[in-house]
């Protein structure tokens, strides 16, 4: 069970597959959209309107409000409809331009003459005679409203109500383009309208029906709804329609649903069931007029009529007409009747565009997806920094098409897709990676290189148990001279301990930098491999880049080193080392017995990077290179081949290389003379031409400016002046035999 759950939870197409399930599920989430989901939606839209409520100085509306003083100041409500008329008066002769009824009269006024006689007692012949003669309150309001321009309020009822002075209520006149709109407006089964005296004594009728959101608030409000299958347009709209001088409205619609509602020459855009979105500003006092300054002929108060449309209505608690909006919890009905024709006029709309969903769904998939394929192979660092650089950019994307577009795209699925998505991810990488810990530790609990285990920790999936073949570039490295280096601190060991450690510390870093793996220390030698325990297609390159970097540490230890004194106080000598290199087929796992074992190289190869360290001195180089590693590293590095050199321990000769440095275009191409130099020498010396060897050994040491190869070139110097001498062998092949390791 334990080795399934491990191979499940290593697997990282399975990973890709969790992250695509999951992304898939998210967004058939957002087709779903259920109420939670919306409601996030919509309170992000909240909080783009409270960072940015509608700034607009204009202030076409003027509410005359039954407020609380109203009420104190003339009675309670319902008023008589003869005080309704006197106010409906007052506002025509001051200037207003339209009057908007907030307000629903359903039955007749119970204060009108004849409806007081039919419960008055005691009334003699002739008073009755007077109240019935008298016009009804009804009647006084209808003829004031038909003094001016009135559109009453009327609302879409959930049910079907038994009214036996039902009547037929008109409908504006309507155009449509693109179709029937009914399918798509919000419907009722019946209409609560007035009085039919009232209704037909205003120029129209307009829906007060303003449904909030799931949450309890109200952000959009329907411009028109059917109800007894007719169309009504809603108040703000049939006023401005009936002021502009009973326009017909026009509503376009497509595939999707209403797209706009024309009134008055205005286009209003709308969601597909026609409700207009509210860039609300906060309530302002300067919007409202007392009913009781409009009745007593305040001058005042009738002077901020003039040229205005009015609404009327209520901001009275009691009156019930309070509505919860994304900036007030407690904003009168009537205002935001007032606000939706501020925006009207102003042409200050807030749009949900037809592709906002798809923008959303592809915001989100996209996020998704760089987060399914790019994150898992993120340091935690670039991770957090895309994260951070993302998640900016879509919050501020959208809040940057609200605030200067005017449009409503929602940040929050495609942040919950990633939230969720990453999520889910990370909870995997973290049982997956405590399974592969688990695993690395148990398996090397035994092995006395703890740098070994966390390489493999940072990448488990590459771990291969028990032996295994491969090839391999195997590292050799010793210091020259050790033996009088100790015997000068004979009897200081501490301070020899101190000393080599201060060597072996920064070579051995040189080869963890570069991807090597320390196999063991043997006294003052490191032996290092590379493609093991972690595969390294660049291991030889690798390799070589260690070997020209121990060098370069050599040389800065060395300089501090010469300033300082051996505890008898004779002067310390500088290090040299040897650095042998080969690539070769190698056997790579545990080696040892049952009470210790280790995690090892052995194989032929092996034994012949150390024979090239050997021989290091012999040659005069700091680095002796096999020819493997030379062929896979010739693309990088300047090589030259060294001799032919059968080895102690070896019957074939092996070709060996140093190198010069890294190949770099800008460094005049002084090595490559040095490397044509000593190429040409090298083979007029096989070819016993020794004139030409020593002239071309001329030319090397000439290019060879900075003496990298002086001892090389010494040495061959040495075997051309024997070899006059003493000429080789008839049938000489030109290999050397090492006659010692």
């Amino acid at each position: 069970m334990h080795r399934l759950l491990s191979a499940v939870f290593n697997s990282s197409q399975l990973v890709r597959l969790v992250g695509l399930v999951l992304l898939a599920a998210m967004i058939m989430l957002r087709l779903w959209d259920p109420a939670p989901l919306e409601v996030l939606r919509l309170k992000t839209f909240d909080t783009f309107q409270r960072i940015k409520p509608n700034d607009n100085p204009a202030r076409p509306v003027v509410i005359v409000d039954i407020d609380e003083e109203s009420l104190a100041a003339k009675g309670q409500w319902p008023w008589p409809r003869t005080l309704i008329a006197e106010m409906m008066d007052n506002m025509r002769q001051a200037g207003a331009v339209a009057v908007g009824l907030d307000i629903i009269f359903a039955e007749e006024d119970r204060t009108s003459p004849a409806l007081i006689l039919e419960s008055a007692v005691g009334v003699d012949d002739q008073m009755r005679q007077q109240l019935l003669a008298m016009p009804s309150n009804d009647t006084v309001l209808a003829q004031a409203m038909g003094r001016g321009i009135v559109v009453v309020g009327q609302s879409g009822y959930h049910r079907a109500l038994e009214r036996q002075d039902s009547f037929d209520v008109p409908s504006p006149p309507l155009a449509t383009l693109g179709g029937d709109p009914k399918p798509f407006l919000l419907h009722y089964p019946d209409l609560l309208h007035n009085i039919e005296e009232l209704q037909t004594a205003a120029n129209g009728g307009g829906a007060l029906t303003s449904n909030s959101d799931a949450d309890g608030i109200t952000r959009r409000v329907p411009l028109a709804i059917v109800a007894r299958d007719r169309i009504y347009a809603t108040l703000s709209v049939e006023l401005l329609r009936v002021a502009a001088g009973n326009r017909p409205l026009i509503i376009r619609t497509n595939d999707a649903g209403i797209e706009e509602i024309n009134v008055a020459g205005l286009s209003i855009p709308t969601d597909e069931s026609a409700r207009a979105w509210v860039r609300f500003s906060e309530s302002d006092p300067a919007r409202y007029v007392s009913a009781a300054g409009v009745l007593d002929g305040e001058a005042q108060a009738l002077a901020r009529l003039n040229g205005k449309i009015v609404l009327v209505g209520t901001s009275a608690l009691g009156l019930f007409d309070i509505k919860a909006t994304p900036l007030d919890p407690v904003m009168p009905g009537v205002e935001v009747h007032a606000q939706l024709i501020e925006n009207i006029l102003t042409k200050q709309h807030l749009v949900r565009p037809n592709f906002a969903i798809a923008a959303e769904l592809l915001a989100a998939f996209l996020v998704g997806l760089f987060i399914i394929v790019v994150v898992p192979f993120l340091p935690a660092i670039y991770t957090l920094l895309s994260g951070v650089v993302v998640n900016a950019g879509i919050i501020g994307g959208s809040y940057w098409l609200f605030a200067d577009r005017s449009f409503l795209i929602d940040p929050t699925f495609p942040l919950l897709t990633s939230a969720v998505v990453f999520g889910a991810l990370v909870f995997y990488s973290y049982i997956r990676e405590e399974s592969q810990r688990r695993e690395i530790r148990s398996a090397f609990r035994q092995y006395l290189s703890p740098d070994v285990v966390e390489q493999l920790a940072s990448d488990p999936s590459k771990l291969k148990l028990g032996g295994e073949t491969k090839e391999m570039t195997i590292l050799f490295s010793d210091v020259r001279g050790f033996t009088s280096i100790s015997e000068e601190y004979k009897d200081y060991p501490e301070a020899l301990t101190e000393l080599i450690n201060r060597l072996l510390t920064p070579l051995s870093e040189a080869v963890v930098r570069h991807g090597g793996t320390i196999d063991k220390y043997m006294g003052d030698n490191i032996m290092a491999f590379w493609n093991a325990p972690l595969d390294d297609e660049a291991h030889a390159s690798r390799a070589l880049s260690a070997a020209l970097e121990m060098l370069a540490t050599l040389e800065t230890l060395n300089a501090q080193i010469v300033t300082e004194t051996t505890p008898d106080g004779n002067p310390t000598q500088p290090f040299a080392i040897g650095v042998g290199l080969n690539t070769g087929v190698n056997v790579v796992g545990n080696m040892g017995s049952d009470l210790r074992f280790d995690y090892t190289v052995l194989g032929d190869n092996v034994n012949v990077a150390s024979r090239l360290e050997g021989q290091t001195k012999s040659y005069g180089v700091g680095i002796l290179v096999g020819e493997r590693t030379a062929a896979l590293a010739s693309d990088q590095f300047i090589l030259i081949e060294v001799d032919l050199v059968r080895v102690k321990g070896k019957a074939e000769p092996e070709r060996v290389f140093t190198v010069l440095g890294k190949s770099e275009p800008n460094d005049g191409g002084g090595f490559d003379r040095l490397a044509n130099a000593f190429a040409a020498m090298l083979e007029h010396y096989r070819n016993q031409d020794w004139d030409e060897a020593e002239k071309q050994l001329r030319v090397a040491r000439k290019a060879d400016g900075g003496g990298q190869i002086s001892g090389l070139l010494n040495v061959y110097q040495g075997r051309i002046a024997s070899f006059r001498e003493a000429p080789p062998p008839k049938g000489w092949d030109g290999v050397f035999t090492a006659a010692t390791k």
